[in-house]
């Protein structure tokens, strides 16, 4: 659970704006639509594999 305390004189615009950052560092979306459904380990490894082959090629020769 993510808590984001507002200080004295502070905004809460700038206190939402603290909320959503700490909320996209977490990481907490990405799991969520990551455990929206099943992958297998042997997939996820061959997806690993072909995405580190990509950014070999496209980004090896700089």
């Amino acid at each position: 659970m993510l808590i984001v305390e507002v200080k004295d004189n502070e905004s809460i615009d700038k206190a939402l704006k603290r909320y959503k950052r700490k909320f996209q560092n977490a990481g907490i979306l990405k799991q969520l639509r990551s455990r929206k459904h099943f992958t297998k380990p042997s997939v996820v490894k061959r997806n690993q594999i072909l995405n580190a082959e990509y950014r070999n090629e496209k980004f090896g020769s700089l």
